[in-house]
């Protein structure tokens, strides 16, 4: 398939002109990748796991540095440890939305990580989801409504990890956001982004032909999983649902209704809310305009959810 050469071709190109000397690993098909072009160089790969909760990155990131003979560090990240990434991560990122930081949290602990190793750099995945139709809530979508999804996410996507990176004064490299891996995405057919095997719907299927006979089986035809589910953090959920008790919620939450007007869903809401409002001014309801329902912010044009609050849709 000729697409399938000009994919590795371009992506090779891409992941070439990476000079940090970590990866951050996560065992899914986009980290699986740089692993393999990066292999020669032998760069460091990084893995977060939340050691209390269960996390579903650990086998696949060990598969993927066994087969390239990478040096591989876990970090396996206490609840004390993932909740000061957490702080920071809202002091960083400058909002309350529960999936994004719950997320990021992660990314954070792996900066953080490369920074404490002495490193300069890291190379991530950002960019394969986004462009090779990589969401589990692409997959499904009609074929005349793919690419102008595509189109929409092209033009609102944004990467956390780097202005986590910034921060901490270590560099984020991202090679699938390279202008030609983007322009070569852009011009894909439908069925080369989202395409069916043994009955089941996979996205970034380009990448998934393109590589599968390089990487693992298990990594090339593993689904999409969230970095909160690769890493563990998806179970902070549950975890301020049992800390926080409900009488106290329903009291603060009308409490920042009144004095605020922002509206908060659940207790992970709240929990970063609290934090949020330590380092970041409130401003008042006057100066928002016309946004989000729920905490008044302004909404992206072309954007379903709040990046402020994660209410979605919007």
């Amino acid at each position: 398939m000729q697409e399938a050469k000009i994919a590795y071709d371009t992506i090779q190109d891409a992941v070439s002109q990476c000079s940090s000397n970590c990866i951050s690993l996560s065992g899914g098909l986009d980290s699986a990748i740089t692993a393999y072009f990066l292999r020669e160089s032998m760069p460091n790969a990084i893995t977060i796991i939340a050691k209390d909760f269960v996390a579903t990155d650990l086998t696949y990131c060990q598969l993927v540095a066994q087969r390239f003979g990478l040096p591989l560090q876990i970090k396996l990240a206490e609840i004390d440890e993932i909740y000061s990434a957490i702080e920071e991560t809202v002091r960083i990122l400058a909002n309350f939305n529960e999936i994004e930081i719950r997320n990021n949290a992660v990314m954070y602990l792996a900066i953080s990580e490369v920074k404490r190793r002495g490193f300069s750099g890291i190379v991530t995945g950002d960019g394969a989801d986004e462009l090779f139709a990589g969401y589990n809530f692409l997959v499904n979508k009609k074929e005349s409504e793919l690419k102008a999804e595509l189109d929409r996410i092209s033009k609102i996507m944004h990467f956390p990890s780097q202005k986590i990176g910034k921060s901490l004064g270590v560099r984020v490299e991202s090679p699938f956001c390279h202008p030609k891996v983007a322009e070569f995405a852009r011009g894909l057919r439908t069925e080369l982004l989202v395409n069916t095997r043994d009955g089941k719907r996979f996205g970034k299927w380009i990448l998934r032909k393109t590589f599968e006979d390089i990487l693992p089986e298990s990594v090339v035809w593993r689904h999409k999983a969230p970095m909160q589910e690769g890493a563990g953090t998806e179970a902070l959920t549950e975890f301020f649902d049992r800390i926080i008790p409900d009488t106290l919620f329903f009291e603060k939450i009308k409490e920042i209704k009144e004095r605020d007007g922002i509206t908060i869903r659940n207790k992970e809401s709240l929990k970063y809310y609290e934090i949020f409002r330590t380092h970041h001014r409130i401003p008042k309801s006057e100066e928002r305009g016309i946004g989000c329902p729920d905490c008044g912010f302004a909404i992206e044009d072309g954007s379903r959810f709040c990046r402020m609050c994660g209410r979605f849709p919007v």
